[in-house]
């Protein structure tokens, strides 16, 4: 069901035809996010997502706005590590109006200096939210100690100081060098019809610069033991991240290790759910989650909790990784994973913007769509085995970090457990 065509320019167009939808979803993505970024232009790519809203040659922001909620729309977009989203869904016969607001934005945003200015401050005030919330903050401690000295470890919104110093030049000449044809993906899924699709990406793929697709720096890093980082403040719990580093997208092992989280913490079935929360009550917010990225990737264990607690609790987060490890998982759990999984998957691609988000995703991560099915039916060749090999792959004291924001003063005592990961 998935087509997808490089037009003249380098433009690349995916479509997902959905007939029995009455919506469409449009995404114009850029493969440019924060680890396209230098440490001086450190958030640039999400200031530019916020200024296209902020004004084109044809239109304001108010009116912007109103061409797609006023046909009963909406519009977002989305800055990530290596790709950028802009993207709107409406009713089908609406696609030619979502397709014009949106290339009018990518290709026309007028960058006023005004704009720029109150744009600024409220990226700063989204700064200091962040920081405000220690779940968020918790996190991106994190990534500074698991990536040091590299894009990935540094914020996507950029910091108060590297945003106060980015200037429109700054934010125009990166727009010139990343936002052109090669580099960009046109996404439609839902309803509409072939040809007119083709004939107005045609169109528009007219007015992007060509250009090559955008390089980025790989994370080469030396960990020989676990990292912790510890950030002081009066705050009513502790909040945790565990960082355990994986692999990339492009690894065989990442179906196995799809399957190893939900085993170990994605759901209410999971492992730490039911040993910290359900047993003994410990924490009202336990999970893990994964990212993937082109050269590397992260499992993260996130927990709030009592801070009289934390070394009760890390105990126990160590344990379910130790046994992981130790021992394969059995055949029905294994398959409960499983089914929770695929699940997951035809549930989320029923809506035509997940569909969008599926395209653009696998066409600028692994230069193909890999279908649904495709999907499953790796996954479906997960055994045991492999998933107890992949724990014992990444679940090493040299792989982890610990981040905390907490009331606590001293981190001292907490890396001596993450040395003994390994040990079943």
């Amino acid at each position: 069901m998935y087509r997808f065509k490089r037009l003249a320019n380098g433009l690349t167009l995916a479509t997902a035809p959905m007939p029995h939808m009455a919506s469409v979803s449009v995404g114009l993505w850029v493969a440019v996010g924060g680890r396209h970024e230098s440490a001086s232009l450190n958030g640039v790519s999400h200031f530019l997502e916020h200024l296209v809203f902020k004004g084109t040659r044809r239109r304001s922001a108010r009116e912007i706005s109103q061409a797609v909620e006023g046909i009963g729309g909406y519009l977002d977009a989305s800055t990530g590590e290596e790709n950028t989203c802009f993207h709107a869904k409406a009713r089908h016969d609406h696609f030619g109006e979502l397709l014009d607001v949106l290339t009018d934005m990518f290709l026309e945003a007028a960058f006023a200096p005004a704009e720029i200015e109150k744009e600024r401050g409220v990226i700063k005030e989204e700064v200091a939210m962040y920081l405000d919330q220690p779940a968020q903050h918790v996190q991106e401690l994190l990534n500074a100690i698991q990536w040091p000295d590299h894009a990935l470890g540094r914020p996507l919104t950029g910091t108060e100081a590297s945003v106060d110093a980015l200037s429109r030049r700054d934010l125009l000449a990166f727009r010139r060098t990343h936002y052109q044809a090669g580099n960009a993906v046109l996404a439609v899924a839902g309803q509409f019809d072939p040809d007119t699709v083709h004939a107005a990406a045609a169109r528009v793929a007219r007015h992007f610069r060509p250009g090559p697709r955008s390089p980025f720096a790989p994370f080469v890093g030396q960990q020989t033991a676990p990292r912790v980082a510890l950030f002081t403040k009066a705050t009513e719990q502790t909040q945790m991240a565990l960082g355990i580093r994986t692999c990339s997208r492009h690894d065989e092992r990442r179906f196995a290790l799809r399957l190893l989280n939900v085993l170990l913490g994605e759901n209410m079935s999971s492992r730490l759910f039911q040993v910290v929360r359900e047993d003994r009550g410990l924490a009202y917010s336990i999970y893990s989650s994964l990212s993937y990225f082109e050269d590397v990737g992260d499992l993260v264990i996130s927990a709030g909790l009592e801070t009289d607690q934390l070394e009760r609790v890390l105990g126990l987060l160590l344990r379910e990784v130790r046994r992981l490890a130790a021992r394969a998982p059995t055949a029905a759990e294994l398959r409960r994973a499983r089914d929770y999984v695929i699940g997951q998957i035809d549930l989320s691609l029923e809506g035509t913007e997940n569909q969008m988000i599926w395209l653009g995703e696998q066409l600028l991560g692994y230069g193909r769509v890999l279908s649904p099915e495709e999907v499953k039916q790796r996954l479906m060749a997960v055994r045991p085995a492999e998933v107890q090999a992949a724990a014992r792959d990444f679940f090493r004291p040299e792989r982890l970090n610990l981040a905390l924001v907490s009331p606590r003063k001293s981190d001292r005592g907490l890396a001596a457990p993450l040395t003994r990961v390994a040990r079943a």
